[in-house]
């Protein structure tokens, strides 16, 4: 039995979000709390978030037991890219492309 949580359109880079996210992937879930906890990034909080919304799904919908629970997948998807203009040097327009990213992490109970 599993159990999921997902948190679109989050403002940040996926490119950066991965960096945070391959670091718990497989772990325990006490396990991979305390790595999100102490690390100083803001997709750190983010996917926190997430893995908190997924362990409490498991326990309240599926009824699984929190100390048994490991992060089986976990992955970032690119959102919606939201487009904006910054005037440049000599009257021309420079592109900014602030990036979402999609958040899914699944939590499983060990066998």
């Amino acid at each position: 039995m599993e159990a999921r949580a997902i948190a679109k359109g989050v403002r940040i880079p996926p490119r950066k979000a991965r960096l945070v996210i391959d670091l718990i992937r497989g772990k325990d879930v006490l396990e991979a709390d305390k790595i999100l906890s102490n690390l100083n990034k803001e997709a750190a909080r983010l996917i926190r978030k997430v893995l908190t919304s997924a362990v409490a799904n498991a326990e309240n919908n599926a009824g699984l037991d929190k100390t048994k629970l490991y992060v089986k997948t976990a992955y970032i998807n690119e959102g919606q890219t939201l487009k904006r203009m910054k005037f440049g040097s000599r009257g021309h327009v420079d592109p900014i492309k602030k990036r979402t990213s999609h958040i899914t992490i699944i939590v499983s109970e060990k066998n």
